[in-house]
């Protein structure tokens, strides 16, 4: 399936929602509003595709039209709102990895590591996830055995109604998994829960949340579709399998207890299902990264059908400033925000990019040091994500505005890092020469020969943590690796303004959680703090 044709669908399921749920304008852990159309738009098996299809724009898009006009949310800047934008920055902003120079709001307060409850950034960030969670789950309650059977669904449209069924499982589990980790004890709901304006969700703890999400994940894996199977964007059982790895190789964090056999057990499934890594990195960033063997679940973009001021519109565009020359980027200008640290540039030996060539560092007129947070010049600038496809074809919108470019949630290199960390952690069932040749693939495609290759007792946690960064940065990964290798709040590991200082210091443990948004623990009486806020 072609990226254009997934577009097309995606567009065409934001009108369909639009007949179902209403924007969000209070608590967003309640599940939405619905009018009487409900029922007989689910009358007609040829609507489920589309409204299917909300449900993974709920990722990409911020609302009922692109790129702005109807938002999904309201309180916020509709562009601010978007699920990638802000999931990206609660990852990324609060590291060594990013730091942005613009000062809307208390959007500093992510690197300064000084947010608060009534942070408004933080509250769309966690809105945007019970959104996501509240669709699917009217889709969900909606495709039940029962209801399909009311609505006569039968034969090979029953078949792909159960598929359609368990990708919004796995959607919905995808969003639990953001919570889970960015929020810890959250409000819970499922398509069980009786739709009505005086629903209150209650309050789940991790561990419980940890266990739901492995089960929902375990549960629908016979009715997703194989492994690479599926049409481009949509999720498969490769997905549901990287998921449970993720969940499990920060199982310590979450639920006290250490699952890293498990992580093995589903990395090597993912890796037994037949992806190959791309011949080369850069390509994984650029407009036709959807034809890559090592993509396993992108969040799709697509310039003239899927246009929004978040998602890769905001990743391309905010990341060019100064001296960078817009055009080589496929766009019109820059928004000069995104840059990075001398701490991140650091986990480079080089970070020219002569040798390693993942170091997409853009030096000319940048400073190293970050003096003042509000200028651009100031941090290195990073080109990874490009509106340019591999050979050098800027993406279809011809203003360049809105990129093509795909946001690779999961890919194989992942997979291999995961893989080793838990070998190297102590998992059974795996291999350490086997978790070495994967961090060596990785290493020998980064270089082009060998020369950047190591050894067995090279092969340490700490080796693995800067791998992790230098294979994976900027993809919405940072925060939560530097939590579980024990370097996001203390001292063992500063960056510049971490705590907001200039030259870094520690800050409080408890902020390995963002907390519950203050108007929400208003609107839910069920809801209880997180420590510390």
């Amino acid at each position: 399936m072609i990226k254009q044709y997934i577009n097309k669908w995606v567009v065409a399921g934001c009108v369909s929602m639009t007949l179902l749920a209403s924007s969000c304008t209070k608590d967003l852990d309640r599940v939405p509003f619905y009018d009487q159309t409900s029922a007989s738009v689910y009358n007609d098996f040829k609507n489920y595709k589309s409204i299917l299809a909300k449900l993974y724009a709920g990722y990409a898009i911020s609302g009922q039209q692109g790129p702005a006009g109807k938002p999904d949310l309201t309180g916020i800047d509709e562009g601010f709102s978007n699920y990638i934008r802000q999931y990206w920055s609660a990852q990324e902003l609060s590291t060594d990895e990013a730091v942005i120079s613009w000062n809307d709001g208390t959007l500093p307060d992510y690197h300064k590591m000084t947010w608060t409850t009534g942070n408004e950034f933080v509250k769309a960030t966690y809105d945007r996830i019970f959104y996501e969670i509240a669709v699917c789950n009217e889709f969900i309650r909606e495709t039940t055995d029962d209801k399909l059977s009311s609505h006569s669904i039968s034969g090979a449209d029953l078949e792909e109604a159960k598929h359609f069924r368990a990708e919004a499982r796995f959607l919905r589990a995808l969003a639990y998994w953001h919570a889970l980790d960015l929020f810890g004890n959250v409000p819970f709901s499922t398509e069980t829960d009786e739709v009505s304006a005086s629903f209150f969700p209650k309050q789940i703890n991790r561990a419980d949340l940890f266990n739901y999400i492995e089960a929902e994940l375990k549960a629908i894996d016979a009715d997703l579709v194989d492994a690479r199977q599926n049409e481009y964007g949509r999720a498969d059982k490769a997905a549901a399998w990287t998921l449970l790895a993720k969940l499990y190789l920060n199982a310590e964090v979450y639920i006290k207890q250490p699952k890293y056999t498990e992580t093995i057990a589903y990395c090597t499934k993912v890796i037994g299902a037949g992806y190959a890594l791309s011949d080369e990195y850069r390509k994984l960033f650029l407009t036709d990264n959807n034809t890559s063997p090592e993509i396993i679940f992108p969040i799709t973009f697509d310039g003239i059908r899927t246009k929004t001021y978040g998602g890769m519109t905001f990743l391309v565009h905010a990341a060019v400033g100064g001296s960078m020359p817009a055009a080589s980027f496929g766009i019109n200008g820059g928004w000069a925000g995104l840059r990075t640290t001398k701490a991140f540039v650091g986990q480079f030996a080089d970070p020219s990019g002569n040798t390693d060539k993942r170091a997409m560092f853009y030096t000319s007129g940048q400073n190293l040091e970050i003096n003042d947070i509000f200028t651009f010049t100031d941090g290195y600038a990073i080109g990874k994500y490009r509106n340019v496809s591999s050979t050098g074809v800027h993406g279809s919108d011809q203003t360049g505005d809105f990129p093509d470019t795909d946001y690779p949630m999961f890919r194989l290199a992942d997979v291999y890092l995961m893989y080793a960390e838990a070998v190297v952690r102590g998992g059974t069932g795996g291999s350490a020469a086997t978790a070495l040749q994967y961090v060596n693939n990785l290493r020998t495609r980064a270089y082009g020969n060998t020369s950047g290759n190591i050894t067995q007792p090279q092969l340490t946690q700490d080796f693995i943590l800067g791998e992790r960064g230098r294979e994976l940065f900027w993809e919405g990964q940072r925060r939560t690796d530097l939590i579980r290798f024990g370097k996001f709040t203390g001292s063992s590991y500063l960056w510049p303004w971490k705590g907001n200082v200039k030259e870094g210091k520690a800050v409080d443990d408890y902020r390995t959680l963002y907390p519950i948004p203050a108007a929400d623990r208003t609107a839910n009486p069920n809801l209880q703090q997180n420590t510390g806020y």
